[in-house]
């Protein structure tokens, strides 16, 4: 996996640019699926649904508790995943290929800039 073009933001969801320059492709991180344990159920945002960065716009539960899913930027949801729905557990096994949760359109680009680079979110998490 290449990280290099990849955001993070502090609530553990991450992001990689498709396409043309204004479209995403958000999912969790494997730390936040390894610290969430196996994976239940996921509710995720609607097609269509403008949101805005910082929003809690699903939910995640897991064997042991319920974590909230935030927006990382705003945007429209353009497409969401629905493998994940009905296989969850796609999440913990393959967070940054086949686990991502939605796609969107980004209202602003720049917001991008705001999230931290791979190697800041692994100092964040003590990993670097």
């Amino acid at each position: 996996m290449d990280y290099s073009t990849m955001r993070f933001s502090k609530e553990h969801e991450w992001v990689r640019p498709e396409g043309s320059g204004d479209e995403v492709v958000v999912g969790i991180t494997g730390y936040a699926a390894g610290e969430l344990g196996d994976i239940v159920f996921v509710e995720l945002p609607e097609a269509g649904a403008v949101v805005n960065g910082g929003d809690v716009i699903g939910t995640i539960e897991a064997v042991k508790t319920v974590a909230d899913l935030y927006a990382p930027v705003s945007g429209t949801v353009m497409e969401v995943n629905k493998d994940i729905e009905d296989q969850p557990d796609v999440v913990n096994n393959s967070p940054y290929e086949g686990g991502w949760f939605f796609k969107m359109k980004l209202s602003d680009t720049t917001e991008l800039e705001q999230l931290m680079s791979h190697d800041a979110y692994q100092e964040m998490i003590g990993e670097a």
